[in-house]
């Protein structure tokens, strides 16, 4: 750990990179070779499932790297295609109306734009508001102007939603990488790779729980397996991987624990309501009923990083003071 520790921040975080892309080679080589010895349709589904997810991881690790390489400017723009993708998705399986238009028009080619501006600026008490007030005001008088009542407040409660969701949330994953709390400045890949595994563990342990434990759906109409228990579980399993990975943070590691399991909670439950989102769509994922973004389903593999990222990002502030 000492010699870790006397290592600059460049190699660090090029170390960490190592790492990842290695354990990402190594379970891509062990699924491959498990997919020679599969038989049976059911085995091969699952086979085909779990490759098809970590096809995604590695896209994902892949952007990460690339945001990090590409410094402040870099890290915003691949962020902020994300964020347009996932609001096109959004936007595409929800009921709109031409008199929204205007409002959509702001919302991709104003919002989204300024707001990552002013992430790569790092003025993040303005971060912190523009879009919650600035842009929640604005939308419902664009929207009036169009003279268009029907259904006026349900349609700018989509589109105000859309954009929190796809927009401010996913705004967070790059202002994690702008971060810099005291003594930690230039790590803020660290943060970020944090935030992804307990809320990663925290998906996996809950949907374990659900299923092993079969408690009452706290919601069966949304998910039938969703349950405080499971969640709860789920949340102790995120607290106990970022108290386990406080080397690699700010923290101290009771501190990293409860950041763990307030990061991994919120995201199983940002996860729970766009299932709730996505019934009253009437799809399974979000790429289920046309191919908009290329990447089948976009916003379901960033919605739970779009609910943990704010949490952690104003935790991180108020813990620091910062």
């Amino acid at each position: 750990m000492g010699d870790l520790r006397s290592l600059s921040v460049s190699q660090q975080t090029g170390l960490l990179f190592v790492a990842l892309f290695g354990l990402l080679m190594l379970v891509s080589v062990a699924t491959f070779v498990r997919g020679l010895r599969e038989d049976g349709r059911q085995r091969l589904a699952e086979q085909a499932a779990f490759t098809r997810e970590l096809r995604a991881v590695w896209v994902g690790a892949v952007l990460f790297w690339t945001a990090w390489v590409s410094g402040a400017l870099g890290s915003t723009l691949l962020f902020g295609a994300v964020s347009f993708l996932a609001l096109r998705e959004f936007v595409t399986l929800t009921h709109t109306r031409r008199g929204d238009h205007r409002s959509l028009l702001l919302a991709f080619f104003v919002v989204l734009p300024l707001q990552y501006v002013i992430v790569a600026t790092r003025r993040f008490d303005l971060f912190t508001v523009f879009i919650p007030v600035y842009v929640f005001l604005t939308i419902p008088v664009i929207s009036a102007l169009a003279n268009d009542p029907q259904q006026f407040l349900e349609r700018n409660a989509k589109i105000q939603w859309g954009i929190m969701v796809c927009v401010y949330g996913t705004s967070h994953a790059p202002a994690l990488l702008l971060l810099n709390p005291p003594d930690y400045e230039g790590r803020g890949a660290f943060l970020v790779l944090y935030v992804v595994i307990v809320v990663a563990v925290a998906q996996i342990t809950q949907k374990l729980a659900g299923r092993r434990l079969r408690r009452r759906p706290v919601a069966r109409a949304i998910s039938r397996s969703f349950s405080w228990r499971g969640w709860f579980i789920g949340a102790a399993a995120a607290g106990l991987a970022g108290a386990l990975l406080f080397w690699a943070t700010p923290f101290k590691p009771v501190p990293a624990l409860l950041m763990g399991f307030v990061a991994g909670g919120s995201g199983t439950l940002g996860e729970f309501v766009m299932k709730a989102l996505k019934r009253d769509a009437g799809v399974r994922s979000w790429g289920g009923k046309s191919s908009v973004t290329g990447a089948v389903g976009l916003l379901d593999r960033v919605a739970p990083l779009c609910f943990a990222a704010p949490v952690f990002f104003h935790a991180v502030r108020w813990y620091f003071g910062i």
